[in-house]
């Protein structure tokens, strides 16, 4: 299938990458110079990457960065080709996302939002798991694609509610690791250390996914971005402002966000999330390793 894939980010890179292992024609786009992907073609513009391709598949960074990538100038909706489908692996804004679709409906092609759970590592092992919305010939016709990045796929309904349940699944992902970084604080003040707490958790129904993941880089206090600190704020944002526009309060994740603020402000906006820790570490009064 021939792919033009915009936006080689930190998961970018990677699922482009396994695009041209799944034996697909891929022509890559990038904001930035950055190293070539091994492969493909690179395009200068995102109009010129769109040119011929049957599926435009797009990971870029923010509801802003969609909307340019695709109907700024040069952008690839200018390309677009009548049966083209565009796939979003973005986190952006439900609300939207149906109004982009609509556009690129109205040039004959047709939307996919397909954005991703599974982290840096889960992009480069091809290990993926898209939450995925659009219509069943759309998803049908991209599923080569999704195999080649990831092992499972959920259909959540319509165009934009992929996005909807990323949203709501980053919601819990925040909580959780709040809750663990707060327990584990708390713990090391009252002489408690992580590495004797670790298996207690893991041994209980406080075990989760987060934890499991996250637990081997808090050890090592190792924040190499996975996912960096900047774009959970952003998703944060994201979800606040869809829970205002549902009329629904979430005061737990507003705290969150707060101090998800305060850490970008402190300089560890291009860590991992989990560098919101050494906030409250900070507050705390207790030593961290220098990053």
């Amino acid at each position: 299938m021939k792919v033009a894939f915009l936006g080689l980010g930190i998961m970018g890179r990677a699922m482009a990458g396994n695009l041209v292992k799944g034996g697909h024609e891929v022509t890559v786009w990038n904001r930035g110079a950055g190293a070539p992907v091994e492969g493909t073609q690179r395009a200068g513009t995102p109009e010129d990457a769109a040119r011929g391709a049957e599926v435009v598949w797009l990971c870029v960074s923010d509801t802003a960065a969609v909307e340019h990538v695709m109907f700024g100038l040069r952008g690839a909706s200018g390309a677009l080709t009548p049966g083209a489908i565009v796939a979003d692996s973005s986190t952006i804004s439900p609300a939207a996302t149906v109004k982009f679709a609509d556009r690129v409906r109205a040039l004959g092609a047709d939307w996919v939002d397909a954005p991703v759970t599974g982290s840096k590592i889960g992009a480069q092992n091809a290990t993926l798991i898209f939450i995925v919305g659009g219509s069943d010939v759309s998803v049908e016709k991209i599923q080569p694609l999704l195999s080649a990045m990831g092992t499972q796929f959920f259909r959540m309904g319509e165009t934009g509610k992929g996005q909807a349940a990323k949203l709501v699944m980053n919601l819990q992902i925040a909580m959780i690791f709040e809750g663990f970084a707060e327990a584990i604080t708390l713990g090391a003040k009252l002489g408690v250390s992580l590495d004797s707490l670790l298996p207690l958790i893991q041994a209980s129904m406080v075990r989760s996914g987060v934890i499991d993941y996250k637990a081997p880089f808090v050890q090592k206090h190792d924040f190499t971005p996975n996912f960096p600190l900047r774009l959970m704020l952003k998703d944060l944002r994201l979800i606040l402002e869809a829970a205002k526009e549902s009329r629904v309060k979430l005061p737990g994740l507003k705290t969150v966000e707060e101090i998800y603020d305060l850490a970008s402000e402190e300089g560890h906006g291009d860590l991992d999330y989990a560098a919101s820790l050494l906030l409250l570490e900070k507050w705390a009064g207790l030593k961290t390793v220098a990053q």
